[in-house]
């Protein structure tokens, strides 16, 4: 399943992705300030599956087209949750030594330009 929220949603809404189960595979959540909600997804499906967050496959992306999504970064980092990527392009503030601490810590990664490009990458690491 994907789910998407905020600005990021633009980059990949315009593909085919199929159904799972008869449900579209690309569910959206709303915007960036429903980050909460989706937040409760993630949980609830780690508890209806008896595992962590970050043993889900799940991959989270934060798309940086506002300062809201900081707040949303902060967050995800204060709950614990791994793998997430970051981009297009980083904002100033993630120098290359907070850079490394965010992948050596985290296992933050890079997406690019190219939206059908970063769901293929991320399909294929879950």
């Amino acid at each position: 399943m994907i789910l998407t929220l905020g600005c990021g949603k633009f980059r990949i809404r315009d593909h085919e992705y199929g159904t799972v189960g008869g449900i579209p595979r690309l569910l959206d959540v709303g915007q960036c300030n429903d980050a909460y909600g989706a937040i409760q997804i993630a949980l609830a499906l780690a508890g209806a599956f008896g595992c962590s967050v970050n043993q889900l496959p799940l991959t989270l992306v934060i798309s940086w087209f506002e300062q809201k999504a900081v707040a949303v970064l902060l967050t995800l980092l204060h709950l614990g949750v791994q793998g997430i990527r970051l981009g297009p392009k980083l904002p100033a503030f993630i120098t290359p030594n907070v850079l490394k601490v965010l992948v050596d810590r985290y296992g933050i990664q890079p997406i690019g330009h190219d939206g059908k490009a970063d769901v293929a990458a991320v399909m294929a690491s879950v």
